[in-house]
C-alpha cells in the first residue's frame, strides 16, 4: 500500500507539489483565522443565576432566594454540580453541566426554570437573572476613568461614574465578542426626595401619596394622530422628569383647591445608591473602574483589538480632562506568549536544521529534511483551524521538530546513501535518464525504509492516546497539546511518502562523499574507538 503511494507520488510529481502548495496556502490562511490566546480556557460548562436584593440579610437571602433557585435547578438534565454563594443582598447560584451539552442548551433549560423559581420567591425580594456567557478568562480589558492634572476639582466620583455609565459603557457595548461591560466604584447618581414627616402629618398626606405622585408624573403617553388635509399630526403626552425643578413642582394633593407640591413636604437633591464596595488606586482615593467581559470561546486577540480601537474613538468624546487609563490588557499577555512560542519554534527549527545538515553531511539532503518542518507546522495549523483547537502556549509550545522529522531523516539519508553509492554509474547518464534512474532509486529506497519510519511515528502517536482520553479540567488543559502534536506527526507521516520522495528525487544529486564531513569523521572516530575496545577485550581475555 505504502509502496504504491510512493510510486504514484514519484510518477506524478506535479500533483504532489500542487497538493503541497495547497497545504501551504491553507495553512497560512488558517494561521490568520485561528483563535490566538495565552493559555487554554479550563473553565467548566457552567451557568450562574444571580439575584440581588438591597434590603435582605444573608440568612433571608439564603432562605427565600438561594434555596428555591437551587431546588428548581436540581432536576435539570445534565447537571453535574450546584453550588451557591449568599451574601447581604446578593445570591449567586452556579450550575455546572456536562461539557457535551454545549454552551446555549443549558442556558435555555435554566431560562425555563427561572420563571418557576421566581414564582416561589416573595414579591419584591428580587428577580433571578442569568449571568453573562463568559468564563474566568473573560476579563480581557480593565480600565479606570482618570482625571488629568489640574482637573481634579472638576470631577468627583459621582460624575465619573455617570460618564462611565452613560458615555463609555454604552459605546463599548455592541462590539463583536463583548458580552458585558461592568462598572465598579464611584457613586450611582440618583434623584433623592427626603420627606419631612412633620409636614406630611400636618397636611394629612401619607408617604404612599408621595410615591404615587412621583410615579404618575414621570411617564409619557401617546394619543394617536389627527389627519388634517394631507398631513398627520401625532399626539404625544410628555411627562418625563428632566431635572430637580420638575420633581419639586409635582403636585401631591389639593386641599380646598390649593395644590401641595413635593417641595412643600420634602427636600429634593442628588443622592447615590447604596454601595457594597469601592475601588481605590495609586493612593489617590476612589476610582471608577470598567471591566470588559469577552464572550465564551471568542477570539480574544480580535476582541481586544476591536475594544482598543473603540476606546480610541470613545476618548475623543469624553469631557475635557477625563481619559481612559487601561491597567489590564490581555493583548500584552498574548503578545508575550506568542513571542515566546514563535521564538521557541524558530530556534528549535534552526537548531534541528543545523544538526541535520551537519550530520547528514549533504547540504541538499539537509534542506529536503528541513523543508518538512514548516510543512508539518502548516499542516497542524490547518487541522487546528478545522477542528477548532486554539493556538496558545500549551498547544503550539509542545511541538518537537526533532521527533516530527525522524521519519524524513531515515528516508532521505538512505536515498542519499543509495544515490551516492551509485554515483559512478549515474554521472555519465543524460539528464532525462539520470532523472529516471534517480526516480527508481528513490522509489526502492523509500519503500524499503518506509515501514521503519511509519512504525516509529505510530508508536509516538499511540503514546498520546491516554492524554486524548482525559476529561474535565485536565482534558481542556492537555488535549490541545496532544492534538496539535498528533496533527503535526500525521502531517509528517503524510509527507514522508508523498513530498519527501518527490523532493529527494528532484534535488538530490550523485556526488562523491567528502572526507571532511562531520558524519564521516564521526564514523571514523567510532570505528577507531570500537577497534580499540575490541582489542582491549581480546587482551583481557
Amino acid at each position: 500500500m505504502l509502496s504504491r503511494i510512493i510510486n504514484f507520488s514519484i510518477r506524478n510529481k506535479f500533483i504532489v507539489l500542487l497538493f503541497t502548495s495547497f497545504i501551504v496556502g491553507f495553512g497560512v490562511y488558517s494561521l490568520t483565522q485561528i483563535p490566538i490566546g495565552a493559555v487554554p480556557d479550563v473553565t467548566n460548562n457552567q451557568v450562574q443565576v444571580i439575584t440581588t436584593s438591597r434590603n435582605l440579610s444573608t440568612q433571608d437571602m439564603e432562605q427565600f432566594i438561594t434555596y428555591p433557585v437551587e431546588l428548581e435547578m436540581a432536576n435539570l438534565p445534565g447537571v453535574v454540580e450546584i453550588r451557591s454563594i449568599t451574601k447581604f443582598g446578593l445570591s449567586v447560584v452556579t450550575i455546572v453541566f456536562d461539557d457535551d451539552l454545549g454552551t446555549y442548551l443549558p442556558r435555555q433549560l435554566i431560562a425555563e426554570k427561572i420563571k418557576s423559581a421566581s414564582e416561589k420567591i416573595p414579591e419584591g425580594f428580587g428577580t433571578p437573572t442569568m449571568g453573562p456567557i463568559t468564563t474566568g478568562l473573560g476579563e480581557i480589558y480593565q480600565y479606570i476613568l482618570d482625571v488629568k492634572p489640574g482637573y481634579e476639582d472638576r470631577y468627583d466620583a459621582t460624575e465619573l461614574r455617570t460618564i462611565q455609565d452613560w458615555i463609555v459603557k454604552r459605546q463599548l457595548s455592541g462590539i463583536p465578542g463583548v458580552v458585558e461591560v461592568n462598572t465598579w466604584g464611584g457613586y450611582l447618581k440618583q434623584y433623592e426626595v427626603a420627606i419631612n414627616t412633620g409636614k406630611l402629618n400636618a397636611m394629612n398626606i401619607t408617604a404612599q401619596d408621595v410615591f404615587s405622585a412621583l410615579e404618575k408624573n414621570n411617564s409619557v403617553a401617546g394619543g394617536g394622530y389627527i389627519e388634517k388635509v394631507n398631513q398627520a399630526y401625532f399626539i404625544r403626552g410628555e411627562g418625563l422628569i428632566e431635572d430637580l425643578k420638575d420633581i419639586a413642582n409635582i403636585v401631591v394633593k389639593r386641599n380646598d383647591g390649593i395644590p401641595i407640591f413635593i417641595k412643600d413636604v420634602a427636600e429634593i437633591g442628588y443622592g447615590s445608591a447604596t454601595r457594597f464596595g469601592a475601588i481605590t488606586g495609586n493612593g489617590e482615593g476612589e476610582k471608577v473602574l470598567g471591566q470588559v467581559m469577552m464572550l465564551k470561546n471568542a477570539n480574544s486577540k480580535q476582541v481586544i483589538d476591536a475594544v482598543k480601537e473603540r476606546v480610541d474613538e470613545i476618548s475623543k468624546s469624553l469631557p475635557e480632562g477625563v481619559y481612559i487609563n487601561a491597567f489590564l490588557d490581555r493583548s500584552e499577555l498574548i503578545a508575550k506568549t506568542t513571542f515566546t512560542v514563535a521564538e521557541n519554534l524558530i530556534l528549535g527549527c534552526l537548531i534541528v536544521i543545523f544538526v541535520v545538515v551537519l550530520l547528514l553531511g549533504n547540504f541538499r539532503s539537509g534542506l529536503v529534511v528541513a523543508s518538512v518542518i514548516p510543512l508539518c507546522l502548516l499542516f497542524a495549523l490547518s487541522l487546528m483551524y478545522i477542528f477548532g483547537v486554539n493556538a496558545n502556549l500549551m498547544s503550539l509550545g509542545a511541538i518537537d521538530f526533532g521527533i516530527i522529522i525522524d521519519g524524513a531523516v531515515i528516508i532521505v539519508e538512505f536515498i542519499a546513501f543509495q544515490i551516492t553509492a551509485k554515483s559512478v554509474e549515474l554521472t555519465p547518464l543524460s539528464k532525462e535518464n539520470l532523472q529516471l534512474k534517480k526516480d527508481d532509486i528513490t522509489a526502492n529506497s523509500a519503500s524499503k525504509m518506509m515501514n521503519s519510519a511509519i512504525f516509529g511515528q505510530l508508536i509516538i502517536l499511540i503514546v498520546f492516546i491516554p492524554i486524548l482520553s482525559l476529561s474535565g479540567v485536565e482534558g481542556k488543559m492537555f488535549k490541545p497539546m496532544a492534538l496539535t502534536f498528533s496533527f503535526a506527526l500525521i502531517g509528517a507521516m503524510l509527507f514522508c511518502f508523498t513530498y519527501v520522495p518527490v523532493a529527494a528525487s528532484l534535488f538530490l544529486k550523485p556526488a562523491n562523499p567528502s572526507n571532511k564531513n562531520i558524519s564521516v569523521r564521526l564514523m571514523r572516530w567510532l570505528k577507531m574507538y570500537l577497534r580499540w575496545a575490541l582489542a582491549l577485550v581480546l587482551v583481557l581475555q
